[in-house]
């Protein structure tokens, strides 16, 4: 029986961790070749499923001293159809790995044991690039499309599904409507350009609110990631009622334009402890914001920059 699917306990507003940029993570740290940016592929390799244990292990450990929650978000960005069809994975081979993403998380959590609550989330991710605006689907045919993966979701343990790295408004749009068919709840993770503008060209704030009106607010919340503070802390100032809804952040540690990083073979890591310091200056003014994890560039250190900026003085020491 999944633990949280009938109260997320990160709506409490209290804080909460999830982890950092693990595609980057695994290729230049650890040196995997993930074809196609698809880290479920290391599920068919015992090392790779050793690097992933560790992988979130470590960002565990690092909730736990600091008193945080945590949120463990499967390693299935990719475990969609179209990218599955591209790396040789028929259906039922992705309904299958992305049940093991969900196995290898509950197992996880079960090692930590008591403490602050640990959520297992099951990671959708766009159909087409995550950076770059292709084909768009409406809503009714992003349902459809997302359902499958979704609700194989929905059968495990999961407490929840989280779309990441969303461009435009009708994906998220079905995706909320298939996890809302699933009777499971969702959150949406919008990316944007250096602009602010979603790649669509969508401003957050009404992105956000279409697909609150298309869905009647199904999502549990927004969050933002694949994107540096640079280029979306001034739009959170903005008096539009959607952006209350936002409650994470999932920031680059580059400032570097989706296209520019696109380019990029090598890694551009920023500076751990200036990523903190943003972190905390829009967690003092957006308070709301309470989820708290990384993307492209970002790993252990930047998280534990975030926790010293953030999350100072742990949870038990303040009671």
């Amino acid at each position: 029986m999944a633990r949280y699917r009938s109260r997320l306990p990160q709506l409490s507003g209290e804080p909460f961790l999830t982890d950092g940029g693990i595609e980057t993570t695994l290729i230049f740290h650890q040196g995997f070749t993930l074809p196609e940016f698809a880290s479920f592929v290391l599920f068919a390799d015992p090392d790779g499923r050793a690097a992933l244990d560790a992988y979130f292990r470590g960002y565990a450990a690092l909730a736990r001293e600091h008193g945080a929650g945590f949120i463990l978000e499967s390693a299935t960005w990719r475990a969609n159809r179209d990218w599955g069809d591209k790396l040789g994975y028929d259906a039922a081979s992705l309904a299958d790995v992305n049940r093991r993403a969900i196995g290898q998380l509950l197992e996880i959590r079960d090692e930590f044991g008591d403490g602050p609550p640990m959520v297992v989330s099951g990671c959708v991710g766009p159909r087409g690039d995550g950076y770059r605006l292709g084909t768009m689907m409406g809503a009714d045919e992003a349902a459809d499309y997302h359902a499958a993966q979704i609700d194989v979701f929905a059968g495990t343990d999961a407490d929840m599904v989280a779309a990441m790295t969303m461009n435009y408004a009708a994906e998220a749009v079905g995706i909320a409507r298939a996890a809302q068919g699933a009777a499971i709840p969702a959150a949406i993770s919008f990316t944007v350009e250096t602009d602010g503008s979603l790649p669509s060209g969508q401003g957050l704030a009404a992105a956000i609110a279409e697909v609150d009106a298309a869905t009647d607010g199904y999502p549990a919340y927004y969050m933002i990631n694949c994107a540096h503070p640079a280029h979306f802390a001034a739009l959170l100032d903005g008096d539009a009622p959607s952006l209350a809804r936002l409650r994470g952040l999932r920031a680059n540690a580059s400032q570097k334009s989706h296209a520019e990083l696109d380019e990029s073979d090598t890694l551009d890591a920023g500076d751990p402890d200036d990523l903190g310091r943003r972190y905390q200056a829009l967690r003092l003014r957006h308070p709301g914001i309470n989820i708290l994890g990384g993307c492209c560039g970002t790993d252990l250190r930047h998280l534990e920059a975030i926790c010293r900026a953030c999350l100072s003085v742990p949870k038990a020491a303040r009671r």
